[in-house]
């Protein structure tokens, strides 16, 4: 470490899911989200690429047996991603919706599920 510059976590390069059923998390994630699919250790992991991060979906550990994140797709127009996953047969909570003004630009969400119910969302930010 540089003495000049304090360490510090930045970057996130992995995050795992929990799931009960790897088949269908792994058929979810690769054919109704279109999340790049990158390699599965049968039966044990799958792994996808994030756009650089790479999100792992694994049987819950004893120790990891909880609820996770919510992980938050980035989108650049959240109402055809929307229809989209909708048209593949995901599930919403609600539809996009505006959360928040943010001077430059709105923030926009829609919320839904996995097959094993960890929540998920799209996330856009629209330009003004």
């Amino acid at each position: 470490m540089s003495e000049n510059k304090p360490f510090g976590l930045s970057r996130i390069r992995q995050i795992a899911q929990v799931t009960r059923d790897l088949p269908t998390a792994t058929q979810f994630y690769r054919d109704r989200l279109g999340v790049p699919f990158l390699f599965e250790v049968p039966g044990q992991l799958a792994f996808f690429d994030c756009g650089g991060t790479w999100l792992m979906l694994s049987p819950p550990e004893k120790e990891f047996d909880h609820p996770g994140s919510v992980l938050y797709f980035a989108v650049d127009d959240i109402d055809a991603a929307y229809r989209t996953l909708k048209e593949r047969g995901v599930e919403f909570i609600d539809a996009p919706h505006l959360i928040a003004d943010m001077g430059t630009y709105e923030l926009w969400m829609a919320f839904f599920r996995d097959p094993d119910r960890n929540p998920l969302a799209l996330r856009c930010e629209v330009k003004k």
